[in-house]
């Protein structure tokens, strides 16, 4: 029964760090676009912001694109409550 227990346990570990490493390469991944993909992208944000839009230009890895998702959406939640800014 423990044997069972620890392969169970090894398998599930292991599974664990096979996604970390997997998502660790794939959120590091080199910009691939080409510069008329870039500029493209860039125009399709101008009505968001010009500094959103000069973010499109940039060789940015998928882990920097999330981040600055993830930064938008608490400007986005924070104006909707009217807190200040930090």
């Amino acid at each position: 029964m423990a044997n069972q227990s620890s392969a169970k346990i090894f398998t599930i570990t292991l599974l664990i760090a096979v996604v970390a490493v997997i998502g660790y390469y794939v959120l590091n991944a080199p910009d691939r676009r080409t510069a008329g993909q870039k500029i493209g992208d860039a125009v399709d944000e101008l009505p968001n912001g010009a500094d959103k839009a000069a973010r499109q230009l940039e060789d940015r890895t998928p882990g920097d694109k999330l981040h600055d998702a993830a930064n938008n959406a608490t400007d986005d939640v924070k104006k909707a409550t009217n807190q200040p800014r930090n």
